[in-house]
């Protein structure tokens, strides 16, 4: 009988993941609360409560909780009248559900380039989208601005651009809840706001989003939207187009209890940036994603770019160390203009020459950024990117870190 060699596993350290969910340890207060109601269908007091709490969180007149943040922009849409033949400017640099719901209206997306300092939309490249729709005679009916990674956009220039041409903003806070610029909370700058409590997001209700804006009206709008268009009648009438778009009582009392401890998650967030930058910041051609004067980012996923020209490797080679350590890391997003699905789709750059968002996606990693990261992973981490840096440095050496080399 031969005997078979047993395969021995490259992957024998735990799994390292990017953003897992956080529980504070009272979501069950609220669940439980709601079963001893029987409140367990669509709808009731958590949802709510919800609402109110988020609204009063972020300085708002009111919110409605749904089923994820992709709905939020698509009834922001709605509300804006967004049909067909129209266009909608949005952040190119984005995962594609900032895009989709333009779709879903039977509109055309524009797509507009980051811009080095943020990453985020460019107002430069914005401003001169705005003046060729003058030129053509035809404004988009809504700018969607996307907050990446946790990262306030240059608000003050992108707001100052849509009054002037009379744009209303959609802004797509999914990954920016607690972020603040100026000190005013990110997602209350525009016409709406969204926020996305999806299971990697910095508090989650499993799946799930917010709508939030200070026109009260609008947001009954998007309830009565949310709620399968029901008309006021003793049975059921429907007299235009609905969502079956509402967030569960059950789902809303998660999200009540993850919103009690956002600022302790949001810190706990930077301190994983904060160790990054401080023991990785040595290496050559790393530059971390940099906070803006006068923002305070919630650091949702630490990021960094790789330059090639600096050092001997590369970003897929770093992503590719990482993997077969067994940790979970990603490129940058891969910019929406360049996606498949947008291949016709008009896109404007931050300048002539420059491409800030292929720059981006090229050279960009996310990195484990979890709220509820040990220092033992995260020092894991740090060892393995310098490993994948040591040819660059000099004599490839390491350093020590307490009883750790790195």
């Amino acid at each position: 009988m031969i005997k078979r060699k047993k395969r021995v596993s490259l992957l024998t350290e735990p799994r390292i993941n990017l953003s897992l969910p956080h529980m504070s340890g009272t979501e069950m207060e609220y669940i439980e609360a709601a079963f001893e109601m029987n409140w367990i269908a669509p709808l009731g007091p958590n949802v709510d409560r919800f609402e109110q709490e988020m609204a009063e969180r972020v300085g708002v007149k009111d919110a409605v909780a749904l089923s994820s943040g992709t709905a939020a922009i698509h009834l922001a849409l709605c509300l804006m009248n967004v049909t067909r033949g129209d266009t909608v400017f949005c952040s190119t640099l984005t995962f594609v559900a900032s895009a989709n719901p333009i779709l879903y209206q039977g509109a055309e997306p524009v797509f507009i380039d980051s811009e080095p300092d943020s990453w985020n939309m460019s107002p430069q490249a914005l401003k001169r989208a705005m003046e060729d729709a003058v030129l053509r005679g035809k404004l988009p009916k809504a700018v969607i601005v996307v907050h990446l990674y946790g990262q306030s956009s240059q608000m003050d220039a992108i707001v100052q651009i849509c009054n002037a041409y009379e744009v209303p903003i959609i802004e797509d806070a999914a990954e920016s809840l607690g972020t603040t610029y100026k000190n005013k909370a990110s997602g209350t700058f525009g016409k709406y706001g969204i926020y996305s409590f999806n299971g990697n997001k910095i508090i989650t209700t499993s799946g799930g989003g917010m709508l939030i804006s200070n026109d009260v009206e609008s947001i009954q709008r998007a309830r009565f939207l949310a709620t399968q268009a029901r008309d006021q009648a003793r049975h059921y009438q429907h007299s235009e187009i609905g969502f079956n778009y509402r967030m569960s009582n059950i789902v809303a009392g998660i999200g009540r209890s993850q919103l009690r401890v956002l600022e302790e998650r949001v810190a706990a967030r930077r301190q994983v940036f904060d160790r990054y930058e401080r023991l990785l910041g040595d290496l050559p051609g790393i530059q971390f994603m940099q906070e803006l004067k006068n923002t305070r980012s919630n650091r949702w996923l630490t990021t960094f770019t790789v330059s090639p020209e600096a050092t001997n490797t590369t970003a897929d080679e770093v992503l590719r160390t990482l993997e077969e350590a067994n940790i979970e890391a990603r490129p940058v997003w891969k910019p929406l203009h360049l996606q498949p699905l947008f291949y016709d789709a008009t896109y404007y750059p931050h300048q002539e020459n420059l491409h800030v968002a292929e720059q981006l996606f090229q050279t960009g990693i996310c990195l484990p950024s979890g709220s509820n990261l040990t220092e033992e992973q995260q020092f894991r981490v740090i060892t393995c990117i310098r490993k994948a840096f040591k040819r660059s440095l000099p004599n490839g050496s390491f350093f020590i870190i307490g009883k750790r080399e790195v």
